[in-house]
């Protein structure tokens, strides 16, 4: 079976935890559609199973839009309804029971919050997946990347620019400019896959690599679509790919799922969750495209 089969030909006698069972810490209130967006996404790419963990006060919004085959679970809050440190037993609990974690889509910078991040990120050895707010927490704190006894834990992260140019305090300006170099730098100083998005996404591995995407479209440009990759990537990681792997192929399916929404609703039209419903036939178009399918995942 080759690392494509996960994708075009599954095993007749498999199940779903053959395909990863991913827990995603996501949503608050007034974000609750981050939450919604992640783990849909995730469903959409093949993941086997997707636990949800929710602030309880926007429990019943999400478990309404989620995918049904979504499993949500209401967890401690804050005051202003975000995920609270009480959180923090059954936060791990859940992960005993998951293969990895994806973690920051709308989880807010409540500062109870980011400490939970940070905590989570301190007491998780499985593979993780760091978006939008866990990367606001990381701010100051990259070393917790580098904890020895995480040495082996793949870590995919995937800032836009802003929030890279906050990560490693240059001016943004400065990151445009050398968004390559600093995306290999930073990779291989935290040991880290880094997703560094916008025009032409750069994927970085700790080993120097580096893959420029060339799919994808400005009408990508709205809210919600970097919720859908840091789903999209987790599902890949969780089918048994390696952190660059399903970090490169996650980053050209959503463009491709991006390419084929704007045909049909146009780049000005188009929605987050239409890239979404268009995963499955980004999957399917890359079975008629063998050479990139070797450069993506190579036997």
């Amino acid at each position: 079976m080759t690392k494509a089969d996960v994708l075009f030909c599954r095993r007749a006698d498999t199940h779903k935890g053959d395909y990863g069972h991913i827990l995603i810490l996501a949503g608050s209130a007034g974000f609750s559609g981050a939450a919604v967006l992640c783990a849909n996404a995730a469903m959409r790419c093949g993941a086997g199973l997707v636990s949800l963990g929710v602030p309880e006060g926007v429990y019943s919004i999400i478990a309404r839009k989620a995918y049904p085959e979504v499993m949500v679970r209401p967890l401690a809050e804050t005051k202003e309804r975000t995920l609270s440190l009480k959180a923090y037993p059954a936060i791990m609990a859940l992960a005993q029971k998951a293969d990895l974690l994806a973690m920051g889509p709308g989880l807010s910078q409540n500062s109870q919050t980011q400490k939970l991040i940070l905590k989570i990120i301190r007491g998780i050895q499985k593979p993780m997946a760091l978006d939008a707010d866990a990367l606001n927490a990381l701010c100051g704190y990259l070393d917790l990347l580098r904890i020895t006894n995480h040495e082996s834990r793949t870590t995919i992260l995937t800032p836009h620019p802003g929030e890279f140019s906050r990560l490693i305090g240059r001016p943004l300006a400065y990151v445009q400019k050398n968004r390559e170099m600093l995306a290999k730098r930073f990779a291989s100083d935290y040991n880290v896959i880094l997703i560094l998005k916008g025009h032409r996404t750069i994927v970085a591995s700790p080993k120097g690599k580096a893959y420029v995407n060339e799919t994808g479209n400005p009408g990508m440009a709205t809210a919600g679509s970097g919720d859908v990759l840091t789903g999209m990537a987790a599902a890949l990681l969780g089918q048994g790919l390696s952190g660059f792997e399903a970090a490169r192929l996650g980053v050209y399916l959503h463009g491709v799922a991006g390419d084929l929404a704007a045909k049909e609703k146009t780049q000005a039209g188009m929605l987050a969750s239409d890239i979404i419903e268009k995963i499955p036939e980004a999957i399917k178009a890359l079975q008629f495209r063998p050479k990139i399918l070797r450069k993506l995942l190579p036997a």
